[in-house]
């Protein structure tokens, strides 16, 4: 394992802290009594308090200091004087421990009392102080200087995503939307719960991938010799159990689909899928305008978000607008009783790429999404589509050729999907052996099984059943303000990370390295070479190599050359 150098004098402070008798990985429970939280709510000068957390910043004047503690729910200012904490002949506790082997990064408990500074700062005054955890890592802390101005923020998104600790520790307001995010789920519970509708849970591994198109993940079965699939949805479980006899269930899954990744999609997401019997679309329409008003109020306090320049609201009733009329008007187009190769032509004209293995539902599809999703910024149903591209949806009552089926558009982009659900074995069969009929023509993502076993469910009778699916991961998106499906997830799906090319330092560069690791600001250029007594010729080509390898950085502020560490 190659280390840094920082990492190496934080190992050397954990020998010394063991060398004293002090664990620094203690296993007992350590008894808090309050919270950063909840010392500002109930402030009372002179209140004893016990509370833990990370040290994120000191400032360190001879016999006392000012430091900053961080716990899950924010930070307080903490006071540590030396004669507070070490009452008798013993200093070591302050003058060693806490000046030097404590670091920026490390868990400590806290006894102290409250009060506050003459600027009227609440703080701790530290009586005790416990080392909880020993950071061995230095924290990617963004600078501060005196003017407010932020400097080496961890803000590479890369680095974020796949740091996602870190992230949570430097960045405390992205906390704020896996908060939200949770409140969008407790929400949604809450009002299917109100509505006397029962959470389940369906197979992740299934035999048969269904309820969607899309490419599924394959795994094998070693126990039974037999392929296996991660789910792509959970729809045909569901209406199973409607089969016997649930007159509502919902479920939130985690699904998997072998596709694409972009800042709308992440090949394993979270959606919700519900089913109500003895319902139809025009009902489920009522019912989700109503549920997304309620979750908006409950993540947010209102009916409003902002999402990029657009301000949403959330508040029903939505437009209704069918996908032929859609067409229609944003391309000059009729869908209606339209060949495939009418389809394909037309497609084609306004500049759509299509291939061969498309039949008519991908067609449709891609014309709407190329030419009409972005127009629908506030929430919209898109009402009643063909026949072609919903092979689990009935037959529209009175128009020909269509189903009945919405999605809800939300500053382009779909976030609900909803069906009058097709309970007619014999049709659903025929759908299923046209999606093997394009799945044969070379459509991927068309259906490439037919699920006997839920054809056999349908022909023991399902009630009329709508059903409706919510694309949570891209709903916290719009609710929290945030363009990248990464932003909401905690450990979104990444390449596997490179290994860094092992760098052996010189004893020119470890000196250079030594004299900034014992300052935690930065230090003049001209005192580090004075310092390290290096020739030009040396120094150069040391500091060049510590610049190249990103261990060091030198910037210019108000005409003076710094060099920190990075």
């Amino acid at each position: 394992m190659s280390l840094s150098e920082q990492e190496i004098i934080r190992r050397e402070k954990l020998q010394k802290l063991t060398d004293l008798g002090i664990d620094a990985f203690p296993a007992a429970e350590y008894k808090i009594t309050d919270s950063t939280k909840s010392i500002k709510q109930d402030f009372e000068e002179g209140k004893k308090v016990v509370i833990a957390g990370r040290l994120m910043s000191r400032r360190i004047q001879g016999k006392a200091s000012f430091a900053e503690l961080q716990d899950s729910e924010g930070r307080i200012q903490v006071y540590f004087n030396r004669d507070e904490i070490c009452t008798g002949e013993d200093k070591t506790l302050y003058n060693e421990v806490y000046k030097h082997l404590l670091d920026i990064g490390d868990i400590i408990g806290i006894e102290g009392e409250l009060f506050k500074t003459q600027v009227g700062e609440m703080t701790v005054m530290v009586k005790n102080f416990t080392l909880l955890t020993k950071s061995l890592r230095p924290l990617p802390l963004p600078k501060v200087d005196a003017d407010g101005n932020v400097f080496d923020g961890f803000t590479d998104p890369e680095l974020r995503y796949r740091q996602r600790y870190a992230d949570l520790v430097v960045n405390p307001h992205v906390k704020e939307i896996f908060v939200k995010r949770t409140k969008l789920f407790n929400a949604m519970r809450t009002f299917f719960n109100d509505a006397g509708y029962f959470e389940v849970e369906t197979p992740i591994l299934q035999s048969i991938p269904g309820g969607a198109a899309a490419r599924p993940f394959i795994t094998h079965h070693n126990a039974l010799d037999i392929p296996l699939y991660l789910r792509i949805a959970n729809e045909l479980y569901l209406k199973r159990l409607i089969v016997g006899g649930f007159d509502g269930v919902y479920e939130f899954s985690k699904n998997f689909r072998n596709e694409g990744m972009d800042r709308t999609h992440n090949p394993e997401f979270t959606a919700m899928e519900i089913y109500v019997a003895y319902k139809d679309y025009n009902w489920m329409m009522d019912f989700t305008e109503k549920l997304l008003e309620f979750c908006a109020t409950s993540v947010n306090g209102t009916s409003e978000s902002v999402f990029g320049e657009h301000t949403i609201n959330w508040k029903a009733p939505y437009p209704r607008v069918s996908m032929t009329e859609a067409i229609q008007k944003y391309t000059g187009f009729d869908i209606t009783g339209k060949s495939e190769q009418e389809l394909f032509d037309f497609a084609k004209s306004i500049g759509i790429e299509v291939d061969e293995t498309m039949g008519k539902g991908k067609l449709i599809d891609e014309i709407f999404g190329e030419k009409c999703e972005g127009n629908f910024i506030q929430p919209t149903f898109i009402t009643d589509y063909p026949v072609e591209m919903s092979p689990l949806t009935k037959k529209h009552r009175s128009q020909e050729g269509l189903t009945e089926r919405f999605e809800l558009m939300v500053c382009g982009k779909e976030i609900a999907n909803a069906y009058s659900e097709l309970n007619d074995p014999i049709d659903q069969r025929q759908r299923f052996e046209h999606q093997l009929l394009l799945s044969e023509k070379g459509d991927d993502e068309a259906g490439q099984f037919i699920d006997e076993d839920f054809l056999r469910a349908l022909e023991y009778g399902m009630p009329p059943t709508s059903g409706l699916g919510i694309g949570m991961d891209r709903l916290i998106m719009f609710l929290t303000n945030n363009p990248s499906i990464q932003e909401v997830l905690f450990f979104p799906q990444m390449r596997p990370e490179k290994k860094a090319p092992t760098l052996e330092l010189g004893e020119d560069e470890k000196v250079i390295l030594e004299i900034l690791n014992s300052q935690e600001d930065a230090l003049e250029l001209n005192e580090v070479k004075t310092r390290s007594q290096l020739s030009g010729k040396k120094w150069d080509k040391a500091s060049k190599t510590l610049t190249k390898n990103n261990l060091v950085k030198v910037e210019k502020i108000d005409e003076v050359l710094l060099m920190k560490l990075i």
